[in-house]
């Protein structure tokens, strides 16, 4: 039989009702092994996820204030969906603890996780599967970096005992015993390593988005879905900004050649988007997969004169930004320039000390920094066997009258990414998604 390992997202559990529909799904096919959960989100616009209230708890905390009456909130929220689910489940005692651990000052991790704690208790409850605690299977290095080898032989290890289980996501476990959370979002990557852990044939990430869109719906109205695509593609439209799927994971899975689906709770039956290591299907129509993009960029504009024949000269300007803890996003260059695109909150104070260290360790002729850039990726595995994709690319956003500041092409050839001013961000991806997808 088949195995999947399915994760749903915070708005799919966010109330007793969704619990029903996700139980449902479920249910509803055997091969739904093992469950990853996240913390309860929004029941409607204004309310607030139980993540960010038990970020609130820690910081009343911090500032010595006494978080009875709030702590409440959050205990009214669990039982109360015990209690619509018709469940007889006591989590008093555990309500109790971690309120009294918040108050001893456990740590912002530990708050943080604790709405996937609960959540992953009564998903398991009310399905009859058993409860893995993520703290028992994850784990994280002195560094706080991710230990992947160790989670991996552990966690394939438990999931061999269990024929169903929810382990919740979201965190794990440091060497010293304290409770450690991925960044935020993380759910998804914890769902990616239970699906490589049970040598899962399929990882389904439910949400509430009927799969990948090629464009952000907040900026291109009812932008066309995406039935493929690869990870490659994936993690170029993720680093740009597409929100679908949290960036990291996707490598847990894509070393082990485990296919994603992206579903929508709230419609089941739609076919989601399949996020695959290779394939040989694309829209001839459309070429690209998808555009993506993000503002806050700025320029490190370097100039010297005979720049390309001077050996080392870029490996100086790199250890500038090391000492300095700055990555850079792209490195375009010409004989006698080179420019650096880095994000401008990083470049945040340190301006004036980078400029005069890259002037005084190259003795360049000039070092100037521009801000207000935005960086657009148009991704498409397909764009390599079409000639003219690139001129589109251009002819569009010319003809919508934007200045292009910057272009970089990867050597992959899935994408494109273009710089051009913040004030031309929206309507630049405007421009290039209508000139491919009619």
């Amino acid at each position: 039989m088949q195995i999947k390992v399915v994760k749903f997202g915070g708005s799919s559990l966010a109330d007793a009702q969704h619990f029903r529909q996700v139980a449902s799904i479920i249910k509803a096919d055997p091969a739904r092994k093992f469950v990853v959960p996240s913390a309860p989100g929004k029941r409607f616009g204004s309310d607030t996820k139980v993540t960010d209230m038990l970020y609130t708890c820690y910081s009343m905390v911090k500032n010595r204030e006494n978080i009875d009456e709030y702590y409440k909130l959050i205990t009214e929220r669990y039982n109360g969906i015990i209690a619509d689910l018709g469940l007889n489940f006591d989590i008093s005692g555990e309500l109790e603890y971690i309120k009294n651990a918040l108050q001893h000052r456990s740590g912002r991790d530990f708050a943080a996780s604790r709405g996937e704690y609960l959540n992953g208790l009564i998903l398991a409850k009310y399905l009859g599967y058993d409860f893995i605690d993520a703290e028992n299977v994850i784990f994280f290095k002195e560094n706080g970096s991710f230990d992947e080898e160790l989670t991996n032989k552990v966690m394939s290890e438990e999931l061999k005992k269990h024929e169903r289980a929810v382990i919740p996501g979201f965190y794990g476990v440091m060497p010293n015993g304290t409770i450690k959370t991925f960044s935020r979002g993380g759910s998804d990557i914890t769902g990616s390593i239970v699906a490589r852990a049970a040598s899962a044939d399929l990882y389904e990430n439910w949400t509430d988005v009927s799969g990948f869109m090629m464009a952000d719906p907040r900026i291109i109205k009812n932008p066309a879905s995406i039935k493929t695509i690869t990870y490659r593609e994936l993690r170029e439209l993720s680093y740009m900004g597409a929100t679908v799927l949290h960036e990291d994971a996707i490598f847990p899975v894509r070393y082990a050649n485990i296919p994603i689906n992206i579903k929508n709770t709230n419609a089941p039956e739609d076919a989601g988007t399949m996020i695959v290591s290779e394939t040989n299907e694309y829209d001839t129509d459309r070429i690209i997969t998808g555009i993506a993009g993000k503002k806050g960029f700025s320029v490190i504009n370097i100039e010297k004169d005979m720049m390309n024949g001077e050996i080392g000269f870029g490996r100086k300007v790199l250890e500038v930004l090391e000492d300095n803890e700055i990555s850079f996003e792209h490195l375009p260059s010409g004989i006698d320039t080179m420019s650096i695109i880095v994000s401008s909150t990083a470049l945040e104070n340190k301006r004036d000390k980078v400029v005069n260290s890259i002037t005084r360790m190259v003795k360049a002729d000039s070092v100037t920094v521009e801000d207000n850039l935005a960086l657009v990726a148009i991704v498409g595995r397909s764009m390599v066997k079409a000639k003219g994709t690139a001129a589109r690319v251009f002819d569009s956003m010319s003809n919508a009258g934007i200045n292009i500041r910057m272009i970089d092409q990867g050597s992959s050839e899935i994408s494109i990414i273009v710089g051009i001013e913040d004030h031309d961000f929206e309507k630049a991806l405007d421009a290039i998604y209508n000139e491919f997808v009619k």
